[in-house]
């Protein structure tokens, strides 16, 4: 365990799952407050249409992406069905998680709004909490991203795709206080840890921030990953593939004008996984060879 509070917070669930411990009914309150507010957010809002403007939010994400919102926003891929619904099960998980550190008599300081100045820029925000003096965010993550991507801090901020470590790091500024980690739920099964930002340089991220907003700024296009060999048994098919930074990013076919979503070209499984390829060196050849 990486947080004192981890060993209250279980104790108090196991506690929870055999029925020894109740929840106050101002607690339960709290959580249908902070839930009713989520939903009023997540169905009444007109975000993907509001004017370009760096938040607290998306300060640390990479800057090509930021160059598509501000200046393409109309082009992104069109949100699929499932993602009101997928940002209220996070909403949901926050406010219950919240729910539980007060029954289990885990101080902690609630969200506050907060204002984050570079040179002449204000950035704002609302953080998820404070403990022990230091400012956390809470994160619900698929299984694999519990897994693979939320196992320490130097694995997160190697593939940072959406910017966790830059908006740890701007929250804590703007709060005067110490950049905490991340409290991560596993929305499939919901076991939960905490991941210590313990190499977080809050200047160093905040230096790259503000190279992001001066490229941005500056109407600097400028692609920040790069394609990726595809080998299959150890050896390099020639074909080159998406990053995996790019992977969820609403402007990947903007970006990558060759890319193509497709299954494995060499797999021989029965369903072979979706890959999205930027470069196919011949694919005559490689159908032959899955033949």
């Amino acid at each position: 365990m990486n947080h004192p509070a981890e060993l209250a917070l279980h104790q108090y669930l196991e506690d929870a799952a055999n029925g020894r411990s109740k929840i106050s009914d101002e607690i339960v309150d709290q959580i249908a407050k902070d839930v009713a507010d989520a939903v009023k957010r997540q169905f009444g809002s007109a975000s993907r249409k509001d004017k370009f403007r760096f938040r607290m939010s998306n300060i640390g994400r990479p800057s090509c992406q930021l160059w598509f919102d501000k200046n393409k926003p109309d082009e992104a891929l069109p949100r699929p069905t499932t993602f009101v619904m997928n940002m209220m099960l996070g909403d949901i998980v926050e406010a219950v998680f919240k729910g539980v550190l007060r029954s289990a008599d885990i101080p902690f300081d609630n969200s506050e709004h907060v204002t984050l100045k570079l040179d002449d820029l204000e950035i704002s925000g609302t953080y998820d909490l404070v403990m022990n003096g230091a400012v956390d965010d809470v994160k619900s993550a698929s299984d694999w991203s519990y897994r693979n991507k939320f196992t320490d801090y130097e694995t997160l901020a190697h593939s940072d795709s959406f910017g966790y470590v830059g908006q740890l790091a701007g929250y804590a500024r703007a709060a005067g206080k110490e950049a905490g980690g991340w409290w991560v739920i596993n929305k499939a099964n919901g076991s939960f840890k905490y991941v210590p930002a313990s190499g977080l340089d809050i200047d160093e991220q905040l230096g790259k921030v503000k190279d992001t907003i001066n490229k941005v700024n500056n109407n600097e296009f400028e692609r920040c990953f790069s394609a990726v060999p595809e080998y299959f048994r150890g050896k390099a098919t020639g074909n080159f593939t998406l990053p995996s930074e790019c992977t969820f990013c609403d402007y990947r076919h903007l970006c990558w004008e060759t890319l193509e979503e497709r299954p494995a070209i060499m797999s021989q499984a029965k369903d072979p996984k979706t890959v999205g390829y930027v470069y196919i060196a011949n694919e005559g050849d490689n159908n032959a060879r899955r033949r």
